[in-house]
């Protein structure tokens, strides 16, 4: 039986063909169709051309300068899109280096964005403040002996502790005078004369010590956070607005100057309204921040090099970022200078308006094509290219002509997800899905100041797994597959958070260790669910879903701070429900279709026939590599790992470039 051809990349790709094989599909195929016409033009493509990305020996993009210029003189009835210029350009020449480079210092942004206020928040072990003991000579720990009674933890047990709200109404020169001891006949009372708050893990007061937001202002803190996540909400709506309507650019440095604004204001705020309101702006910088110019790099390089920037901006500096950030706290040991120090270098990104290129792609969109092509003669110039004017004529002619196309084309809604049974149940799960990922993820970053050792080094270890987590996905995602590798991290997840439960109360590190090994396996699925959304909601409404489907993770979010906040009725419980949500979500996301090696969905009923060839027990990981279809008989994209996410985040260029006929050998 002849052996069905396979239009995979991932595990299927051909990296599992021998050299020769590759030289078969991709080298002579090319010189034969240009022998055979002369006249027409060879688009340079790849699979990622086609909205695919697959591993280094899939690029096939490495022709001299020289060539890629004779194929410029291509038939005039060709039109051109923006990745077909970029071979032109250079794909990843010293422009696309300075470029990445320069998403060093947004992938840091962000990392303060959404974590300071770990770190300005702090709070350790506090009991009431006995004035009629501070002339006793008696230390801290012999004071709170005599006049804060234990308590036993009711849920989920644990060693007693002193009450961190109770004191005892008695009589303090008489107990200390006649040596009396403690018991629980004596009456107690609420704390009257504030705090004596332990600041040998924290170091320094923050701003819940600073202004007393304990007991019964407690939910002053997680109430400021789940505010964040409002204030994102807003953001993620009007700077998407502003970044569509108005450019990436200044959408990016607006960002970034309401993040500066936000820092300063959370800096100098006296008042608990104060700082809300602060927070609330530092949550509209959150995500765009970094984003914006994220995605604007990604669209200048070319799509056989999108997953390894992607990756590696990710892997190297948000990581740096994160794990660094701990360390200015702990060096700078004072709130409020914490929060001026990493918001007010926000405020460079102003200097994004003259080194940093606005988007092509969205010039492009929006009519503005001279502007572009004039962005595009940078690239060349920098990169030490010579471009035929040819190719930017024709730039220009396919352009307009798109840009007809598109304004005839009937608008697709985001509720067309919802009108059909079989895609109305995969947007359903896969909006559960992400809330779930994006709730275990942020609940386990901010319950690293639960687990009993000092906070800023296991804030920093636990941001470290980042960059293993993503190095994990490249090796294994196009081989186990979405679905086996979510399904198996966060069963992992959930297996070492819910495994805390079985710790002694005294083995701290221990806790740690287990609770750091869940948060590894929660940023793989994590990565995992960013790429999932852009592989199965269909193309028509592929911006439209993913904004929603994101949003629903910030809503999710809101809920993040309150969970970690148990911790104060037993820190034992953040870890435990971080653990149950962990496993809802890994059969959750088992009951979604595999993605990898499979055709994307296109339109609306595309979407809905998606994955119905598929049985519960397709697993990629479990089936052989399959003959590789060359390159001229491909005629949709695939699904496989890299950029799938990010380049579906970029503005869409509908294409008009059709595919050369099929070789014939």
């Amino acid at each position: 039986m002849a052996e069905e051809p396979n239009y995979d990349g991932g595990v299927n790709n051909i990296a599992y063909v021998k050299n020769e094989t590759s030289e078969k599909i991709h080298e002579p195929y090319f010189a034969q169709y240009n022998a055979n016409k002369p006249n027409s033009k060879v688009r340079i493509q790849t699979p990622n051309n086609e909205g695919t990305t697959g591993s280094r020996a899939h690029q096939h993009t490495d022709f001299p300068a020289h060539a890629v210029c004779n194929l410029s003189s291509a038939q005039d009835d060709e039109t051109m899109d923006f990745d077909d210029v970029l071979p032109f350009i250079g794909e990843f020449g010293t422009y696309q280096i300075i470029l990445f480079f320069l998403t060093a210092p947004f992938c840091f942004f962000m990392a303060f964005i959404v974590f300071s206020q770990v770190f300005v928040t702090l709070i350790d072990v506090h009991t009431c403040h006995v004035p009629q003991l501070n002339d006793s000579g008696l230390n801290l720990t012999q004071k709170r002996e005599i006049s804060i009674p234990l308590v036993t933890q009711t849920v989920l047990g644990g060693p007693p502790t002193f009450d961190s709200c109770m004191m005892y109404d008695v009589d303090y020169e008489l107990v200390l005078n006649e040596g009396l001891q403690p018991n629980e006949t004596w009456p107690t009372i609420p704390c009257q004369n504030g705090w004596d708050y332990d600041l040998e893990q924290i170091r320094y007061h923050s701003a819940i010590t600073e202004n007393n937001w304990v007991c019964d202002k407690a939910g002053h803190a997680p109430l400021a956070q789940a505010v964040f996540f409002l204030g994102s909400i807003v953001g993620g709506i009007a700077l998407g607005y502003i970044a569509d309507r108005f450019g990436r650019i200044p959408a990016l440095i607006l960002c970034n100057l309401i993040g500066g604004l936000a820092g300063i204001t959370t800096a100098v705020s006296n008042s608990f309204e104060l700082f809300a309101f602060s927070r609330f702006l530092m949550g509209i910088a959150f995500d765009n921040s970094f984003t914006l110019m994220y995605i604007l790099v990604l669209e200048y390089v070319g799509p056989s090099y999108r997953t390894m920037v992607a990756n590696l901006s990710i892997a190297l500096f948000y990581t740096a970022g994160t794990t660094l950030l701990p360390w200015i706290a702990w060096g700078i040991s004072d709130w409020r200078m914490f929060s001026l120090a990493t918001s007010i270098p926000m405020t460079l990104a102003v200097t994004a308006y003259w080194i940093v290129p606005e988007s092509a792609r969205w010039l492009l969109s929006q009519g503005q094509t001279d502007r572009a092509i004039s962005i595009l003669r940078t690239f060349a110039r920098i990169n030490k290219k010579r471009v035929d004017e040819n190719v930017y004529e024709k730039l220009k002619a396919s352009n307009a002509e798109a840009m007809q196309a598109s304004a005839q084309e009937p608008a697709a809604s985001v509720l067309d997800l919802l009108r059909t049974p079989r895609l109305r149940r995969n947007t359903i799960l896969l909006t559960v899905f992400w809330a779930l990922i994006a709730l275990v993820y942020d609940g386990h970053a901010r319950n690293t100041a639960n687990l009993g050792l000092s906070v800023f080094l296991t804030f920093s270890v636990a941001s470290v797994t980042e960059l293993p987590a993503d190095l994990v996905l490249v090796f294994f995602l196009d081989r186990w597959g979405r679905r086996a590798l979510a399904f198996g991290s966060l069963m992992g997840a959930a297996a070492f958070s819910l495994a805390t439960l079985a710790v002694p109360s005294d083995e701290a590190v221990l806790t740690a260790v287990l609770a750091i090994i869940g948060r590894f396996c929660v940023n793989i699925t994590f990565n995992i669910g960013l790429q999932y959304g852009a592989e199965l909601i269909p193309t028509a409404v592929r911006a439209q879903g993913i904004a929603y489907v994101h949003t629903a993770g910030y809503v999710a979010a809101i809920v993040s701070p309150y969970i970690v906040d148990l911790a104060r009725f037993s820190p034992l419980l953040p870890l435990t429900i971080l653990g149950l949500l962990a496993l809802i979500g890994a059969f959750v996301g088992i009951m979604l279709p595999e993605t990898l090696g499979s055709v994307l969905p296109e339109t609306i009923e595309d979407g809905e026939n998606f994955g119905k060839d598929q049985s519960f027990w397709d697993f990629p990981c479990c089936k052989k590599p399959k003959k590789i279809v060359p390159l001229s008989e491909r005629r949709r994209p695939v699904s496989t790992r890299g950029e799938i996410y990010r380049s579906n985040m970029l503005v869409p260029r509908p294409s008009r470039v059709q595919q050369p006929p099929r070789p014939h050998h």
